[in-house]
């Protein structure tokens, strides 16, 4: 059961508050009754919804996981014509955005989906759900220097901040270490090392949530199913 309102969302009708406003008009019906209650839930594989009279389907919802690979951008469209990850999806699935970005020379685990409240809360700040990344750093990268990671530094104007560290390799030529993120802003990982004079050679998101990347190889996907798409959103 779902409330009325995202059901009218979700297909793509009108926006939550705009459905709301077309309830208290009178303008909704269930199965042949005019519906002015808010709050009201329906079963979208049972119940028959109208709009003015005319009939709305609800909408197929999509939760993919893609492993993103290196040399590719999250943006529909890229003004210098490079491959974006919405040519490695089939093309019905032409309506799904990505939820958040990684940035062209980094790979790993994101998700695509047409549920725009499925996507809000993933990405809010509020919620912080938390996501993991693989660094491979030029440089050595000392305790001390993941331990100030884990307090908190100032970048360019901006907090970046780390969960969680853990060293996974190190020589004094090159380091592999595992950082956990809440907020996840623009280029973090990255930026933490670059204020340490370090460069991140390569880089791989690893985990959102719960949710593994596992075996996924660069440019595969495949659907989040039910029971995973609950442990995301029971995060929250």
């Amino acid at each position: 059961m779902v409330r009325l309102q995202k059901f009218l969302a979700d297909a793509g009708v009108a926006s939550r508050r705009a459905g709301e406003q077309f309830i208290l008009e009178g303008r909704v019906a269930v199965n042949g009754q005019v519906v002015r209650l808010l709050g009201s839930k329906i079963d979208p594989a049972h119940d028959k919804v109208a709009v003015d009279g005319k009939f709305v389907r609800a909408k197929k919802l999509v939760y993919i996981a893609l492993n993103k690979p290196v040399r590719c951008v999250c943006s529909r469209k890229d003004e210098l014509n490079r491959p974006t990850i919405y040519e490695l999806l089939p093309r019905e699935w032409d309506s799904v955005q990505s939820v958040g970005r990684l940035d062209y020379n980094t790979e790993g685990l994101i998700f695509l989906t047409n549920d725009g409240q499925f996507a809000l809360r993933l990405t809010h700040p509020r919620y912080g759900i938390r996501k993991k990344y693989l660094a491979s750093v030029e440089g050595d990268v000392t305790q001390a220097m993941l331990a100030l990671f884990r307090s908190g530094i100032f970048h360019e104007g901006e907090r970046l901040k780390a969960l969680a560290t853990k060293m996974i390799s190190h020589t004094r030529a090159k380091s592999v270490v595992e950082l956990e993120l809440g907020e996840g802003k623009n280029r973090e990982v990255r930026r933490l090392f670059e204020s340490q004079g370090l460069l991140v050679k390569k880089l791989q998101r690893t985990q959102i949530g719960k949710i593994r990347l596992g075996e996924l190889k660069p440019g595969k996907w495949r659907t989040l199913n039910e029971t995973e798409i609950k442990t995301l959103t029971s995060d929250l």
